[in-house]
Order: structure tokens, then sequence, then C-alpha cells
């Protein structure tokens, strides 16, 4: 009898509400509702519900390198008030029928990853998320669900705005400031050559180019390209060496090294042009910086001017004059500007590596502008991700 007992006995199922709340596939939303006025915003729903099949990786997602990493960056970030920003700037239907929206979030997370692994095109990131567990649960997808068509992927860069972005990107330095991170200690400033995405030409063909481009715009009955060559980058020589592109100015946090501010303007501008602006989109605390730290090409009387005016150090490095040499007192200081400017040229050189940023991904200064921009975000977050783990590991 005991036997047969047994045999009857049903097994409890377990509480998958309970297992969701601590489990790496579960979409853990902020508390927006997603409301638009009186009628709420068709956006694709994700609960907190899992399934047996995620369940079943579980294990194998937590020994992932991958997901540990992404894991510290979900954990590091408060998505919400990004969150907020990205709603207050999203345009998106009402409408209950159809197909909904996908949460902006979610594609924000999804091309943060472009820049973070160095997928080079949408249709490429849309493959890999389809192929990596670690990536759909990073962005907050089931794992029955295919991920966002590319083209969603690349609309989403002309529906989140330049000034979105930007609204995002002083939210996560604050962010970063309460966690003891500095963003008001000073600034290194410096630019750098960006490689146009098009083959280069002639000045002479880049003239003739935007002529055909402005005819074909006045021509409403002729379909767009789906690629326009770049008519925007120019020709610069650096190192006797000839450069057809673009160039990202940019300060950089002299203790935190974390970015923060970058501009990108045609080759052939000269970097002192752009300090004064670099430097003023670089203020993100209550107080100006203290001092500003750049290289040769910053020297000159209106940047010092500048520098004096507002009361902040100047750190630019002098050089030869045509009727004065350099001291050996000015060589001492240049010597030491360089050990502290190095971290703005670390942060080129470590996305250069990690995220061919040495090479423009859009053929217009302003949309290069908004993914320069973006690779901002995805080096500051992930900086003060690994340097919070090395302070545990200490």
């Amino acid at each position: 009898m005991e036997k047969s007992e047994s045999k009857d006995k049903k097994i409890p199922m377990p509480d998958l509400e309970l297992l969701a709340q601590s489990h790496p596939l579960c979409y853990k939303s902020s508390n927006l509702n997603y409301s638009g006025g009186a009628e709420e915003m068709a956006f694709k729903r994700y609960g907190k519900n899992v399934s047996f099949a995620d369940l079943g990786l579980r294990k194998t997602l937590t020994s992932s390198r991958t997901q540990k990493i992404l894991s510290e960056i979900r954990e590091a970030v408060n998505w919400g008030p990004v969150e907020e920003i990205l709603l207050r700037t999203y345009p998106v239907g009402k409408s209950q029928f159809g197909n909904h929206a996908y949460p902006p979030i979610m594609l924000l997370r999804a091309i943060l990853l472009q820049k973070w692994f160095g997928i080079h095109s949408d249709p490429e990131l849309e493959n890999q998320i389809n192929d990596r567990l670690s990536f759909k649960t990073f962005i907050g997808l089931p794992l029955e669900d295919l991920s966002p068509d590319h083209s969603i992927i690349s609309r989403f860069r002309d529906r989140v705005g330049k000034k979105a972005l930007e609204k995002i990107h002083r939210e996560l330095l604050e962010q970063f400031k309460t966690m003891g991170f500095s963003i008001e200690a000073g600034m290194a400033v410096d630019a750098r050559i960006v490689r146009s995405a098009s083959r280069p030409v002639s000045g002479k063909k880049i003239e003739e180019l935007k002529e055909e481009r402005k005819k074909s715009e006045e021509d409403e009955t002729r379909k767009p390209a789906k690629f326009q060559r770049d008519v925007e980058s120019d020709w610069t020589v650096k190192n006797d060496e000839p450069h057809f592109g673009m160039k990202e100015h940019a300060a950089v946090d002299v203790r935190s090294g974390l970015v923060l501010s970058t501009i990108i303007s045609k080759a052939s501008e000269h970097d002192t042009n752009y300090m004064q602006a670099v430097v003023v989109k670089g203020i993100h605390g209550q107080n100006l910086p203290p001092s500003v730290f750049a290289d040769k090409g910053y020297h000159g009387a209106p940047n010092r001017k500048f520098l004096s005016r507002n009361g902040i150090s100047d750190g630019i490095m002098r050089k030869n004059e045509v009727n004065a040499k350099l001291t050996e007192k000015e060589i001492r200081r240049n010597r030491r500007i360089s050990k502290v400017r190095y971290i703005v040229e670390q942060y080129f050189g470590l996305t250069a590596l990690h995220s061919w940023a040495g090479r423009a991904r859009f053929t217009t200064l302003a949309k290069e502008s908004w993914d320069r921009l973006l690779g901002a975000v995805a080096f500051n977050v992930k900086k003060v991700v690994l340097r919070r783990r090395a302070a545990v590991a200490v």
C-alpha cells in the first residue's frame, strides 16, 4: 500500500513567480507604465514570468563571462531615469491593433552591445542577439522571441535625437558621480582623425557629388539612395600624410577617465577652434573645471584668454614661436602636462582597438556625431563597471 500511495503522490510545481525574481533571464523593467496621456502607448509587454526552458539555462548563463559582465552593467546603472528620458522623446503610436513597438530601453541596450562587442552593422547585431542568450538576457528579450529587426534598430537612432542622447549621457555621469567617480576634477582635451566611411575622392569630385545630391533632393520623383557617399568629409594632412574623413574632439575627466563631451567636425578643421566648445559641453556639474590640459595644437592666445577669463587653470602645452624658443622651465612644464593628458589618448586608443572608432560608421556629420556620443556613453558605462570590479577584487 505504501508503494502505491507514493506513486499516486503529486510532485509540487515550482513557484515560477518567486524564481523569476532572481532569474537572470527575467526582464526587470522600471515601474513606468508607458502611459501616454489617456491612452497607453502601444509597446510590447515583457513580464516576469519565465519558462522551464529559461530555468534550465540558468546554470549555463551564470557561468558565462559575457553574462557576468552584462549582469554587472545592468546592476550598475539605474535604468529608470534613462527610460523616462527615452519615453518623453520616443515617438510611438497608441493603437492597440497591429504590431506593438519594442520598448526604447531595449533598443538602447541593443545598440550599446554593438559598441561593447565591436559589431559592425545592424544586420549583424540582429543575428548576434538571436544567436547569443546573454544578449537576449541583457536587453530583456524572452528566449523564444526574435530580435528586433535591423531596420527597427536603425530607425531608433533617428527617433532618439541628439538632445535626448545628451540628456542620457548627463544622467549617467551624474549617477557615476554618486558612486565616487569624478566628473569635475579637470579636463584633458584632444582630437583625432576619423577615416571616412566612403572611399576617398578628390575635392573637385566632392563638389560635383554635392551638386548632384542637391538636384536629386529637389527631384521628388526620384527614390532616395540606400547608401549615400560621404560628401561632408574633407582632406587634411597629418605627419606629411593626407587623410580623408572627419575629426573627433573630446574632453575626458583627468581623474576618472570618463568622457565628458565629444564633437565631430570636418577633418580640415583645426583642433584649436573646438577647444572652447568641447570644454563648455563637458561641464556637467555645478562648478567649472579647475584646469584644462591640452597639447601644443591648442596653443594660442584665444584659448588661453578663454581659460583665464573663466578662472580655469591653463594646462595647454607651449611650443616654439618664430622669435622665441621654449625655456627649460616650459619644457619641464610640458612633460608634466603630458603625464596628465594621456587619459584622453587612452580613450582614443581603446575605442579604436575595440569599437573600430578610428573609422566613421556614417556618411554625415549629424549621424556620426550621434554615434560618437553613444560610443562615449558605452565607454563610460564599461569603465565604471570594470573599475568597480577591480575595487572589489582588491
